[in-house]
């Protein structure tokens, strides 16, 4: 059953699971103990911390990718475990970013990365036969499932069976239980906010001689009789199920209880529930996480208090293999989310829903309760903004932008991050990577309303993109306002010569006189990027940040940049990636240099680590064009004498079935193959050696090349 507030309810689950992990995540073990957290601390009920942005969680990383086996295998059939698993080393960076990769044996994730690596399908990857008990249930097997409740609205058996299912490709055990639980209860939540029922339900799909029940029912029995003190009830935890009394790094029956303990003490708040979560220790991130998505669903977008959801912003990052994907809108995330919940229930979804999933555009229309959609100013001073629904070019929803004593001169930039830097981040866990999500090619377009209340000038934009490298911004033209009526503003997107684009939006200036200060609104509604993209990459403007070189997001092999150009040594595969995820007909370029080794390539169509083609220079005097099918099979295959320490012009196209490579202007070797229709582009080899890749140029296509 698909609830009428499906969608605002999956909208609330998922960012009350982001907000409850930003809540935790600056307190969590093993430097933050209960004790510290109380000294330092006391009674939590704000975020403990600001962050410029917030960086990447490994307990949204799974919830977002491995969701994704319903995208790329089980997409007209039942889900099976390897089809999680087969997400698992896709969309994964071996040892960086995702989740923790504490070595094999101790990290119970990275154990199972490892055993799926070497030919051991899912769920034995994960079961206690494999790995052991201890490493079995940690605990990873309730913190990496949110989404397959949200996905089962109304329907707990449903919703733990699925959690249990993508839990098994690492957890068994009591940690397959936590998924049941956690699922059944987002499940639940979708019908009622009665966080009792809510409770029972998940319970109910666990079994009663389980662990898991018992430390349930322990705190259950505990708050009943003593309700009013939720640190008794803590205690009382350490003393009978705390970390003493099992093994491994984080194991998931002390976890457990502090989850039921905080949804019972904070009685069905959603705030209250997340600040005890956080309070209680242990896996502080995790646990207000997975109860911030039960509460979430509870109680809706309005028990969300604005002092926790508008530092989120309705954007988050992610660290997974795709830089485009890691830059993450929330609502139009969910409403992807709300698709394949209709889908798994066999129920068309709305038309107005169906029609707004556009993956490879971006598309605002700020029609959710509250959504901002990431939107940002530069100068509160002179703006805020805020949803409304006061007014809307259509639909319901619209962002509007107080501008306040603004005079000739005074500026503001209203605008979308589509890529980030370093030096934006108070931190790097889980080592985010980004590729931008807009290029040079593509169509700006927004609708904007001008009510300006005072000022003897009217207001005027100007359209613009900022550079990553030089932070420098490139204005379009300003554009004067007319007051009460909707304007249709945009532009294209224009060469940025190499470089990346991290701002786009619209300078907002004041042209009244001091006498006269500028006081008004500016709505905002329909803000979209569309089309196809033309743009280069230059070497030369990159930064070496986070652990890769911009805007690659690499895989295994030593990286660096050197005289402008982008040097790699191996002595494994290892590849790059770049690139909108979801590019379909296009070409990549690139002037290559093979140094030494058998094997120097250019990707196209990579739907990460397993999944795309690769063509170039390969061993015995051959070029090659290769299909990465988890595994490079070589489809096709032609003599070609090429030499070390010399450089060559390699041009691959894709134009839907057709897969051309071009070396030095000459189309010299095809392939033709229906398995991968869209995908980032990238480089690299799958044997050792070295290579140096010069600049790159990415031109998508409407129609057939000629």
């Amino acid at each position: 059953m698909i609830p009428n507030n499906y969608l605002k309810k999956v909208y609330s689950g998922f960012l009350g699971m982001n907000i409850g992990i930003r809540l935790g995540a600056p307190v969590e073990p093993t430097i933050w103990s209960y004790d510290r957290i109380l000294n330092t601390y006391g009674e939590i009920n704000e975020y403990v911390k600001e962050f410029k942005n917030f960086a990447a969680d490994d307990d949204v990383n799974g919830p977002v990718y491995f969701l994704r086996a319903l995208l790329d295998d089980a997409k007209d059939r039942p889900l099976q475990a390897q089809d999680v698993a087969r997400a698992w080393l896709n969309y994964a960076r071996e040892g960086v970013g995702m989740f923790w990769w504490g070595g094999y044996g101790i990290s119970t994730e990275h154990t199972a990365y490892l055993n799926l690596k070497n030919g051991i399908q899912a769920p034995q990857s994960g079961s206690v036969q494999q790995n052991g008990k201890t490493l079995a249930e940690q605990i990873g097997g309730q913190i990496f499932i949110d989404t397959w409740g949200l996905i089962h609205p109304c329907d707990p058996k449903g919703a733990a069976d699925a959690g249990e299912m993508a839990a098994s490709v690492s957890h068994d055990g009591e940690g397959l239980c936590g998924a049941r639980f956690m699922c059944a209860c987002i499940s639940k939540a979708f019908e009622t906010a009665d966080i009792n029922q809510i409770i029972d339900a998940g319970l109910a799909e666990i079994p009663n001689t389980s662990t898991y029940y018992a430390v349930a029912q322990a705190v259950i029995a505990f708050h009943r009789e003593y309700p009013d003190n939720f640190r008794d009830c803590y205690q009382m935890l350490v003393k009978d199920w705390g970390y003493d009394k099992y093994g491994g790094v984080c194991h998931i029956i002390p976890n457990a209880g502090v989850c039921v303990l905080s949804m019972l003490y904070g009685n069905g708040d959603f705030a209250r529930t997340i600040e005890i979560a956080t309070m209680c220790s242990w896996d502080t991130d995790c646990n207000a996480g997975n109860v911030g998505t039960i509460l979430g669903v509870a109680c809706g977008i309005d028990a969300l208090p604005k002092k926790y959801r508008n530092p989120i912003n309705d954007g988050i990052v992610l660290s997974g293999i795709s830089g485009y994907l890691n830059i993450l809108d929330i609502p139009t995330y969910v409403k992807s989310i709300a698709l394949l919940g209709y889908r798994n229930n066999g129920i068309e979804p709305p038309q107005d829903l169906a029609l707004s999933n556009k993956p490879n555009e971006i598309h605002f229309d700020f029609e959710l309760p509250g959504s901002t959609h990431n939107m940002r100013v530069s100068d509160p001073f002179f703006c805020t903004a805020q949803h409304t629904t006061e007014k809307a070019y259509s639909g319901t929803g619209a962002l509007k932008v107080i501008v306040d004593r603004m005079v000739r001169g005074n500026q503001c930039k209203l605008y979308y991050k589509p890529f980030y830097r370093r030096d934006e981040f108070s931190d790097e866990r889980y080592s985010p990577v980004f590729s931008p999500t807009v290029y040079s090619g593509q169509t700006v377009s927004m609708k904007l309303y001008l009510d300006q209340w005072n000022g003897w000038e009217l207001l005027g934009v100007a359209p613009y993109v900022r550079t990553m490298s030089d932070k420098q911004d490139h204005l379009q033209g300003y554009v004067k306002l007319i007051q009460g009526e909707w304007m249709d503003i945009s532009f294209t997107i224009p060469d940025v010569d190499g470089d990346l684009i991290d701002e786009v939006g619209i300078v907002i200036e004041g042209y009244s006189p001091a006498k006269s200060k500028t006081l008004g609104a500016l709505y905002l509604d329909e803000f979209r990027i569309t089309g196809k993209s033309k743009y280069s990459v230059s070497i030369a403007k990159q930064r070496n940040e986070f652990g890769t070189i911009t805007p690659f997001s690499i895989d295994h092999g030593a990286w660096s940049k050197e005289n402008g150009k982008l040097m790699l040594m191996r002595c494994d595969p290892a590849f790059a990636y770049a690139g909108n995820y979801y590019a379909t007909d296009y070409s990549v370029t690139s002037k290559i240099t093979p140094i030494n080794g058998d094997n120097h390539l250019i990707l196209i169509r990579a739907q990460g680590a397993m999944r795309g083609y690769a063509a170039g220079l390969d061993k015995d005097g051959t070029l090659s064009i290769y299909k990465n099918d988890f595994g490079f099979t070589k489809i096709a295959e032609i003599e070609f004498n090429w030499e070390l320490e010399k450089e060559y012009s390699l041009r691959l196209v894709a134009i839907k079935n057709d897969i051309t490579l071009f070396v030095d202007g000459r189309p010299l070797l095809g392939a033709y193959d229906d398995s991968f229709s869209y995908g980032m582009y990238g480089c690299g080899s799958i044997s050792m050696g070295r290579t140096a890749y010069g600049d790159f140029l990415i031109e998508e296509y409407t129609t057939a090349l000629t």
